[in-house]
């Protein structure tokens, strides 16, 4: 007895054709938590630059060892540091943070490339560290690009 198979036709699978990253751009949402994902990411690289540095502190002043005071002004720098080298990075070597990978987002250049040169991100980067209320334009936009896309010329997409 043979065995029947379901075989998809030719006519049938060749008007399927799977989605490109660059068909829908992402919606404010989607965005948002990819952005807190992301905060969370820094957060917690910042405190493993923190417990680090108590733990270097303690192997060097055993016997003297002291919580440090907090400095609001080198927290602060720290975070924004951390924050532009991270997004600038994962923004001009693959498109895509944490965050984005997690909500399934992609980078894309004003052409459609899924990588931005690295002058653009860092510039974007810049932009959303130092005026990230520019996302929600997002919502207002009708291409829905933030403020730092349509400065930088980027799109956020959905991607596979």
């Amino acid at each position: 007895m043979a065995e029947s198979r379901h075989v998809p036709s030719e006519h049938h699978a060749a008007h399927h054709v799977p989605p490109r990253d660059t068909d829908r751009t992402a919606g404010v949402v989607s965005r948002v938590m990819a952005g807190f994902i992301d905060l969370l990411v820094v957060v917690t690289i910042m405190t493993m630059f923190y417990l680090g540095a108590l733990l270097a502190r303690l192997i060097i002043q055993v016997h003297a060892f002291t919580l440090p005071n907090v400095n609001y002004f080198f927290t602060a720098g720290g975070f924004i540091g951390i924050s532009v080298v991270y997004l600038t990075s994962c923004w001009a070597v693959s498109g895509r943070t944490l965050g984005d990978v997690v909500m399934g987002l992609r980078l894309v250049s004003r052409k459609g490339k899924p990588r931005v040169r690295f002058p653009v991100a860092l510039l974007r980067a810049l932009l959303c560290v130092f005026f990230s209320v520019g996302l929600l334009w997002v919502a207002v936009d009708r291409r829905r690009r933030s403020l730092a896309d349509l400065i930088v010329r980027t799109r956020v997409v959905y991607s596979r």
